[in-house]
């Protein structure tokens, strides 16, 4: 992304590399051998909008080869059978994925664990219980999870749910309903967020994961987004969903922070989703500006065409060093709530930025399927509003500064 000061450390390079070479490996020769399946959506999705069984066991390949290859959890905490790689390197592999694959090979959006699918320090809080039943799978990449935070009336506010966990004998029986949750059509398991002391609203809260088949679990319906059949969102509804006290997650009534450390890897995660395929769809529109001609010229001459990718080149190169610095920080120890906001307001925008100008490049043939930035530009305008609006980011960072955090 062009030159940086200060190497990367050495670990960080090597586990970016190596899971690009896996990718290279193991998910683009199966994007090229089930063509016909990714480019017809009626193969990809159920007529319920799930994905088709054909896909799912595609999912399942990439997310256990990973897994055993060593790659699936290099970020999981070393307690936990992980590789106990930390936030930087975690950031520095995902913007690696998404530069090198684009967003038309998007099965290697499993070959690392998500922060909200697979196992990560999230899970250091599961019980001995838990952790016995329901770690190995999660592990070797044969189960998933979602994260079941958001609801219809609690979004950026988190702390506005309204799920309840009510005491019954040892345990608890938990009632709501949950919305946008990611990988829930397809998860064996779900944490789940609910209230356990309404007196204490945001310090009420407890987490708990749940069997997404137990009783009381029913996933209601999958979200379709920009006019697809199908997606990996879906909305919950829980009824008399009964939980052991070996399914708490964390400490009872302290489960808001953990959330909160949910979204934050979650903005990590989408920092390296901005500036990777903001840097895809810049390559994509050189090369295209440079072979292109127009009035006996490349339109690569032109001031209307090179000077937006300039501006696109400036700014993902910011984002890119801001990504750097976030995961630095939050390594050291650091909360780094401003520097983080900053980073994921920032990249959000550039990489959506930088996707839009290369489709203008490329003219007409930038709305094809074939060429993959209406995909990248739908994946980018989701995450403009995925684990904290770009205007919500905004509102923490001026507090922030208003508070006299004001070192930039």
């Amino acid at each position: 992304m062009g030159a940086i000061a200060t190497e990367l450390p050495e670990d960080v390079v090597a586990a970016r590399e190596g899971l690009i070479a896996f990718a290279e490996q193991e998910v683009l020769p199966r994007h090229a051998a089930n063509r016909a399946l990714f480019e017809n959506p009626r193969a990809l999705y159920r007529e319920d909008g799930r994905f088709s069984d054909e896909l799912i066991g595609l999912i399942g390949e990439v997310r256990q080869a990973s897994a055993r290859a060593g790659f699936y959890q290099m970020c999981t905490p070393e307690e936990l059978g992980g590789g106990g790689l930390g936030h930087l390197a975690y950031y520095a592999a995902w913007e690696g994925l998404f530069h090198h694959c684009g967003p038309q090979n998007w099965l290697m959006l499993y070959t690392l664990a998500h922060w909200a699918f697979g196992p990560s320090r999230l899970l250091s809080q599961l019980t001995q219980h838990a952790r016995e039943r329901i770690l190995p799978g999660l592990m070797d990449g044969t189960k998933s999870m979602c994260f079941g935070l958001s609801e219809p009336g609690a979004g950026s506010d988190a702390s506005m749910i309204q799920t309840r966990a009510t005491p019954d004998g040892d345990g608890w029986r938990i009632n709501g309903r949950k919305i946008w949750t990611s990988n829930a059509p397809i998860a064996d398991y779900c944490v789940l967020f609910a209230i356990t002391d309404a007196e204490r609203p945001r310090n009420g809260i407890s987490a708990f994961i749940v069997p997404t088949d137990a009783p009381g679990f029913t996933r209601e319906r999958v979200i379709r987004l920009f006019g697809q059949i199908g997606g990996d969102e879906a909305e919950l509804v829980l009824e008399d969903l009964y939980v052991e006290p070996g399914q708490l997650v964390g400490e009872l009534n302290e489960g808001f922070a953990a959330a909160l450390y949910g979204v934050s890897l979650g903005r990590i995660y989408n920092s390296a989703r901005g500036v990777g395929y903001g840097r895809w769809a810049l390559e994509l529109a050189l090369e295209y500006a440079k072979t292109r001609e127009a009035f006996g010229n490349p339109i690569a001459d032109y001031q209307g065409v090179s000077f937006p990718l300039a501006e696109s080149a400036t700014e993902l190169h910011a984002a890119h060093l801001m990504g750097i610095n976030a995961g630095t920080l939050l390594d050291q120890g650091e909360r780094a709530v401003k520097e983080l906001s900053m980073t994921k307001a920032y990249s959000v925008q550039v990489g959506l930025r930088a996707v839009d100008r290369a489709m203008q490049v490329h003219g007409g043939m930038g709305f094809t399927n074939e060429l993959g930035l209406t995909e990248a530009w739908h994946s980018l305008r989701v995450v403009n509003v995925a684990d904290g609006t770009n205007e919500i980011l905004n509102r923490t960072i001026a507090q922030r500064l208003l508070k006299g955090d004001t070192e930039l």
